[in-house]
Parts: structure tokens; C-alpha cells; sequence
């Protein structure tokens, strides 16, 4: 099978299968927003934003860089080097709970959110943060282990099935906050007995790999090498929707927030179409690197980089059109959210067609080199927030995000272009359709 199609096959299910997770998810929060009201729709997505953010530090970034030592463990035979990689990444995760558990009140009150929805749902937050880490770090493992859909159902259908049982299990309360808080209750719960599971899987795949190496020594120098910037690169990049929800919150009221979540949520599901495709190849490039194959890894690069952009044009055209119908599920204060929504998916057009950078960067082992631009993207959406927001409210913000995601995308395909002499952007593909039928003329 070629590589097209095969990318296309296998992100096709991966992304089939979040396309019916998200399906959950919406209906859950359109029946949040219309039952108990778009306030604590915005209280919800508040929670939710920050669990992602705490548990993408949990694992202090080796969840960002299982994938790529996965592969290569899996490529060299390295059993025994995968398994202490393993064991310090979910050690990571364990250290963290128990520190969120003891000083994470206090903190709290320092920083004056003793009354807030985190404070007053504490410990629901810290497990489901828990949960979450530890499914993060048992997907990177999986998608490097060649176990890509092993790797996303967890998050993309059971956490889903999670949430809509819990939400159908409390909506007949009586009081909202009542069920609500006990909705939180169920999901960390449930969450959490999903991610052991999940590690069941990553146990069970280790038997399957070669041992013909010793362990060596000095390996975690190069783990954390790779993992600090990483944490940094992946907070930035894959929760920057997250990051501006908690921005937000003191400048949009909570209804406009739940309106910008929704649409935020639409555009995360439409990037994890594009990074599904990324994550099928991904073991296959990191094999080509470490053969020293740079003809292959050019190609690769160049084929997964063209399916990404084709799908995210796609993906662009359709909720231009189908937005404004989903955005009506909320309820008909949602509707003014159709042109932010266009705006926020044209970006992961642009997000697709100048690559995977970063991801480049790393494998020719310049991690470092990608924070300059992820710091400008960041600061770009802080000046930008300030200035928009205030005058435009939504359309200010989704116009700032994407100022923010083009600075920091054409930033690291500049860096990638100079550092690693790779040019990860659609025009490799393009070059490399040229190679190719130039000897056949």
C-alpha cells in the first residue's frame, strides 16, 4: 500500500473516530449550554482548559517525546531502554499528582482563587488532570509502538462515552450545580479507570519488542534534552486554544467565553484531523533519520505534509458552510460565533501548509530551536487580545489567534529552513514530484 494511502486510511479511522467522540462532546455541552445555561457552559470549558494544560505538565514533556523514542527504541531493539524511558515518564506523572494534591489548595489561595470553580472542585480537577496525563503519555507511547488507533480511542471515543454518561446520569438534578459538580465527579472517575486500561496496553506491547541492545547509561540526558522544550513547545502549540480560554476569561463574559470555546473545540477537532495524519507516519520518519536516509525522510515529509494541507482545506470548506448549523445546536446567542469559527479554521490552513517544523527541528536535534518562534506566537496573542478584544469581542480574539498561529508557523518553518536545510512547508512536496519525473523525461 502507498504511503497516500495508507496515511489516508488510517487517519481516515483515527480521525472517523474523534469525529464521533467530538459528536458526544458537543451534544453534551449544547445540552450544558440549553439546560443549565451558557454561563455554566463557560464555568465548564474553564475546568476543562485547565486540566489540559496541567496534565500536559505533568509528565514534565516526556508525553511530547514518547512517540519519537518509541520509534527509535522499537527500530534499534532497545527493550530494555524503552522500559526505563517508560518508567521515568509515568514516574513523572505520579510525582506530580501527589504535589497537586498537597500544595495545589494553597496555591490557589495565593493567587486568589480560593472561591473559584477550580478551588471549589478541586479534587474532580486533579484526578481528571491525572487521568489525562497518563493517557497522553500511553498515546505517545502506542503511536511510536506502530499502535496508532491503540493510541488516540482512548481519548477520541471512551473519554466521550465518559462524559455523555456522566452528563445523562446528573441532568434530571434538581439544582444545576448540584449535577454539575457531581458530573465532574463521574468523568474524573471514569477517566481515570479508562487511562489504567490504557496503560494495560502499553504494558502488553512491551514484550513485543526486540532486545538485542543494552541499556545505556547517560540516555536520560538526552531525554530531558528533548522533553524540556518540548513541554513549552506543546503547551504553546497543541493547548493554545486553552491558553486563550484562561486569557479571555477576564475580558469576555462567561457567555461570550462558551461561545468561543464551542468554536475553539470545532477548530481542535479539525487540527486533530491534520495531526492524525502526522502521527501515522511519524514511526516511518523517525526510522528514516535514524538509517540516515535523507532522501526518504524528505519524502515522507513532503507526502505527509500534502495530505495534511489537502485535508485541512477540506475541513476549512466544510465548516464554512456546516459552522453556523453546529453552532446553532447551543442555542441562538451561538450564532454569533459562525464568522469567528471561519476565521480560527483559515488558520489551520496555514498551520498545514508551512509544516511540521517543529517535529523536524527535533529529529535533526535542534529542540531548542523552535521556542524563539512559539514565544513570538504567544506574545503575538497577548498584544493582540489587548488591542482586538476590547473593541471587536469575539472577532477580535479569532483574529488575534490568527496573527498569533501564523507568526509562530512561518517563524518555525524560517528556522527549519535555515537550521535543519529543509523546507517543511507544501512546496517539498511539490519538489519532490518534480525529482521524481525528471528522470523519466
Amino acid at each position: 500500500m502507498s504511503i497516500h494511502r495508507r496515511l489516508a486510511s488510517q487517519s481516515t479511522i483515527i480521525f472517523g473516530a474523534r469525529l464521533g467522540g467530538a459528536g458526544l462532546i458537543f451534544l453534551v455541552q449544547a445540552l450544558i449550554a440549553r439546560m443549565w445555561g451558557p454561563e455554566l457552559l463557560g464555568e465548564y470549558l474553564i475546568v476543562i482548559a485547565t486540566v489540559n494544560l496541567i496534565a500536559v505538565v505533568m509528565p514534565l514533556g516526556f508525553h511530547t517525546v514518547g512517540t519519537y523514542f518509541a520509534a527509535e527504541y522499537r527500530a534499534r531493539g532497545e527493550r530494555q531502554q524503552f522500559v526505563v524511558f517508560l518508567k521515568r515518564s509515568y514516574a513523572h506523572v505520579v510525582v506530580a499528582l501527589i504535589l497537586l494534591l498537597i500544595a495545589g489548595r494553597p496555591v490557589l489561595d495565593l493567587l486568589g482563587q480560593g472561591d473559584s470553580v477550580l478551588a471549589t472542585h478541586f479534587i474532580p480537577v486533579v484526578l481528571l488532570a491525572f487521568g489525562t496525563a497518563m493517557v497522553y503519555v500511553n498515546g505517545a507511547l502506542l503511536v511510536g509502538l506502530k499502535r496508532p488507533l491503540a493510541g488516540f480511542f482512548a481519548d477520541t471515543m471512551f473519554r466521550p462515552m465518559i462524559v455523555m454518561a456522566a452528563f445523562l446520569a446528573t441532568m434530571g438534578f434538581a439544582s444545576a450545580p448540584e449535577g454539575f459538580a457531581t458530573m465532574l465527579w463521574a468523568i474524573a472517575i471514569g477517566y481515570v479507570g479508562i487511562a489504567l486500561v490504557h496503560f494495560g496496553f502499553v504494558v502488553t506491547s512491551v514484550p513485543r519488542l526486540d532486545d538485542t541492545t543494552p541499556v545505556r547509561m547517560l540516555e536520560s540526558r538526552r531525554w530531558w534534552r528533548f522533553a524540556l522544550p518540548w513541554v513549552l513547545i506543546s503547551l504553546a502549540t497543541d493547548f493554545f486554544f486553552d491558553i486563550d480560554l484562561l486569557l479571555l476569561s477576564h475580558s469576555l463574559s462567561r457567555e461570550e467565553l462558551a461561545i468561543f470555546g464551542v468554536c475553539t473545540r470545532i477548530f481542535s477537532l479539525m487540527s486533530f484531523g491534520v495531526a492524525a495524519v502526522y502521527a501515522v507516519t511519524l514511526p516511518d520518519m523517525f526510522e528514516s533519520e535514524a538509517n540516515s536516509d535523507r532522501e526518504a525522510f524528505n519524502r515522507k515529509v513532503g507526502d505527509a505534509n500534502f495530505v495534511a494541507s489537502g485535508l485541512a482545506i477540506v475541513l476549512f470548506v466544510l465548516v464554512a458552510i456546516g459552522g453556523p448549523f453546529a453552532l446553532m445546536l447551543f442555542g441562538p446567542s451561538f450564532a454569533v460565533g459562525a464568522m469567528p469559527l471561519a476565521v480560527l479554521s483559515l488558520a489551520l490552513v496555514v498551520r498545514s501548509v508551512m509544516g511540521p517544523a517543529s517535529i523536524v527541528l527535533s529529529i535533526h536535534d535542534r529542540p531548542y530551536a523552535s521556542l524563539p518562534s512559539v514565544a513570538m506566537g504567544i506574545g503575538s496573542l497577548v498584544l493582540f487580545n489587548w488591542l482586538l478584544v476590547p473593541i471587536w469581542g469575539l472577532m477580535g480574539a479569532a483574529i488575534s489567534a490568527i496573527i498569533a498561529i501564523t507568526v509562530w508557523s512561518v517563524g518555525l518553518w524560517f528556522i527549519a529552513l535555515r537550521t535543519a536545510k529543509l523546507d517543511v512547508s507544501i512546496m517539498q512536496w511539490f519538489r519532490n514530484r518534480r525529482n521524481a519525473t525528471v528522470p523519466a523525461e
